[in-house]
């Protein structure tokens, strides 16, 4: 059976380009647009798997990380917090809400999908 992954973001055009890539690696993925849609599809899907932007309307990424990683019920989804946000500070606070990985934008797809591998423990 093939791995679930959640695909958090508010630009469409990044959605679409890492859900092709992610199925094209054979993954399912799903969608959201919003922080609100991500927590919904977050516990109502079990992804095994979270791709999470941190700048999203209704609830930001680091709010949908600490919410899911305070729970004992989905804190083993490892996340993978996407952001245009680069400075130190907004890394460290990426850490403390329980993100796995902090991956700057631009990045690079083939690092993204060795993040998603590696934590899917997909040699």
């Amino acid at each position: 059976m093939s791995k679930k992954i959640l695909i958090v973001d508010d630009e469409k055009d990044i959605v679409e380009t890492l859900k092709f890539i992610l199925e094209s690696e054979g993954f399912d993925c799903i969608v959201a647009y919003d922080g609100e849609e991500a927590l919904n599809l977050a516990k109502n899907e079990s992804p095994d798997l979270i791709v999470l932007d941190v700048m999203l309307p209704k609830i930001n990424g680091y709010k949908v990380c600490r919410l899911l990683k305070f729970d004992t019920k989905y804190k083993h989804i490892p996340i993978l917090m996407v952001t245009a946000r680069t400075q130190e500070e907004d890394k460290i606070i990426g850490e403390e809400t329980g993100a796995d990985e902090y991956v700057t934008k631009p990045f690079d797809i083939e690092t993204l999908t060795k993040l998603v591998n590696k934590y899917l423990n997909i040699s």
